[in-house]
């Protein structure tokens, strides 16, 4: 995950400055490479807008947080309000929301939060997939940052424009020049927040696999189900996210079906926790034959989960010497 840097991370501020406090240097090297033509060639529309994404106006300074939160939350069908994230995201010490309470209070609401590769192309994709993004400008200066969440709706390359739901406007305009300009100063930093069982266009599988360790954390059995089954699908080699599907099936009362899951992992990839988590599941459910099996293969493989595989097969015994006449 990017962030800015550690001096300035303590002030990552919800509030909003004067537009014309935004000061430009350098140049907009990733609008550049947006203009040309191959990014067109490779899919994206030239216009994208969003329009059923809800606003909710800033009526207090430093609440930007919980109100781009609430916008994003809801266009992904999840029922959130500022006034019930305001809580959850905001620091009165500190005037703002940090970074790391939006992407819990993500959580906490049933959405998952899926960080962007920082890259106004990856932006512009998630918008062109319909799924608004939350980013982190500085409106002030270097030396005088003002911090600002706000939540990108669209975008026109004719126009070289980007639209944002941000402060008190519902639409505001931003040529993408001064745009990347503002967000380059939190290192690009964007999120989506989506439903459990969607997949974000742009999501790669490292930080798909670490948004959705996070959301099992908080997230109830069949949510996170839900969440693992999608992005297994698209990443089916993946053991953490495989192994997360068949945990969360299982907390969600479906043995059978982590069962299911623990065999193919363990035999596809001899994972010695899917033979414990197999062999477990199996002696619950009164299978002792598959149970002893999976036990007695962990064994065999030994190394990290040595000692939960001698542990299971002598339960396995002990189960099997109360079955006997």
């Amino acid at each position: 995950m990017t962030n800015p840097p550690q001096r300035e991370r303590r002030r990552l501020l919800a509030g909003v400055a004067a537009f014309g406090a935004v000061s430009l240097t350098g140049c907009a090297t990733q609008t550049a490479e947006l203009l040309d033509t191959r990014a067109v060639a490779a899919g994206l529309p030239r216009r994208v807008e969003l329009a059923q994404v809800p606003f909710f106006p800033q009526d207090q300074r430093f609440l930007c947080g919980p109100e781009s939160l609430a916008a994003v939350l809801q266009a992904a069908g999840v029922a959130a309000t500022p006034p019930q994230l305001v809580p959850q995201v905001y620091l009165p010490g500190r005037e703002g929301s940090l970074q790391a309470e939006m992407l819990a209070a993500t959580r906490r609401q049933g959405g998952v939060a899926v960080m962007l590769p920082p890259q106004l192309e990856a932006l512009c994709r998630e918008l062109a997939a319909g799924t608004p993004v939350v980013i982190l400008q500085n409106l002030g200066l270097a030396v005088s940052p003002v911090w600002h969440y706000a939540v990108a709706v669209g975008y026109d390359l004719d126009e070289r424009t980007v639209l944002l739901r941000s402060g008190r406007e519902r639409r505001m305009v931003m040529s993408l020049r001064t745009f990347e300009h503002t967000w380059a100063r939190s290192a690009y930093w964007a999120f989506v927040a989506v439903a459990p069982g969607l997949v974000p266009v742009t999501a790669g599988e490292a930080e798909m696999t670490r948004a959705l360790v996070a959301f099992e954390r908080v997230a109830a059995p069949e949510l996170a189900s839900r969440a693992y089954t999608a992005a297994v699908q698209r990443w089916p080699a993946n053991v953490t996210l495989l192994m997360g599907q068949g945990n969360t099936l299982y907390a969600a009362g479906r043995k059978r079906e982590a069962a299911e899951v623990f065999e193919a992992t363990a035999r596809h990839h001899e994972h010695g926790a899917a033979w414990v988590n197999l062999g477990l599941v199996q002696l619950e459910l009164g299978h002792l034959s598959q149970a002893e099996a999976a036990a007695r293969r962990a064994v065999e493989l030994g190394g990290n989960w040595s000692a939960q595989a001698n542990k299971l097969l002598r339960k396995v015994e002990a189960a099997q010497q109360q079955t006997k006449p």
